[in-house]
């Protein structure tokens, strides 16, 4: 038996296909464009003040290590950093980078390493006119090896009369550390050390220690 082929379509013909459409691009008219435009353009204005708010900080000098009163710093002690102030008062209290700093930068209260430099922390020849320079001679082993220029240390009566009533000389400025080897301790093995103390301190202390009968001081550092 012999299969006939298959028949077409009842009108003998093929079906055309109908020609592909390619999407078209949205006319300048076409809103669904602005509003594109209109987004982008929001979000740079929004891009660029959250920057702007981000970097609304203020140079400002900071010490660079712990320092006492009577310490003259110069301008290798300082470092800058940036900091927001809630209140822009607040900048008037210390030094900007941007402003000129005063030939003698001498602290007349202790300051800590990283803090701000505050103006209210500088004073005069006038204001440190009751501050001295005492030089102490300690035995070496009492002084700990990290203490320099700038160091700010306590000084203890460790042996000796406990009830002479020496006062301890704390939280004050070495202007001057000598290297053993250098001075006369390299023979007697004693450290020199000289101080940045208040006037009534000093006399308190040299008063005190003459009275003690072979006394022993110990030095502690402030990290």
């Amino acid at each position: 038996m012999t299969r006939r082929p298959a028949q077409r379509a009842a009108t003998g013909t093929v079906a055309p296909v109908p020609p592909a459409t390619r999407a078209s691009r949205p006319g300048w008219r076409d809103p669904r464009l602005w509003l594109g435009v209109l987004i982008v353009a929001v979000s740079v204005v929004a891009g660029a003040r959250l920057l702007a708010a981000a970097d609304d900080t203020v140079a400002v000098w900071a010490v660079a290590a712990d320092a006492g009163p009577g310490a003259q710093l110069s301008a290798g002690d300082l470092v800058a950093h940036r900091v927001r102030f809630a209140d822009g008062d607040d900048l008037g209290r210390y030094f900007s980078v941007e402003d000129e700093l005063p030939g003698d930068l001498r602290l007349v209260r202790g300051v800590s390493a990283g803090e701000l430099l505050p103006r209210a922390a500088i004073g005069d020849a006038e204001a440190d006119a009751d501050t001295v320079e005492l030089p102490v001679a300690i035995d070496a082993e009492q002084v700990p090896g990290s203490v320099q220029a700038g160091s700010v240390v306590s000084v203890y009566l460790l042996g000796g009369r406990r009830d002479a009533g020496v006062p301890p000389l704390e939280d004050v400025t070495v202007v001057d550390a000598p290297a053993l080897e250098t001075t006369f301790g390299a023979t007697t093995g004693r450290r020199q050390l000289v101080l940045a103390v208040p006037e009534a301190a000093a006399a308190a202390f040299l008063d005190a220690l003459g009275r003690v009968d072979d006394p022993l001081l110990t030095v502690t550092r402030r990290d």
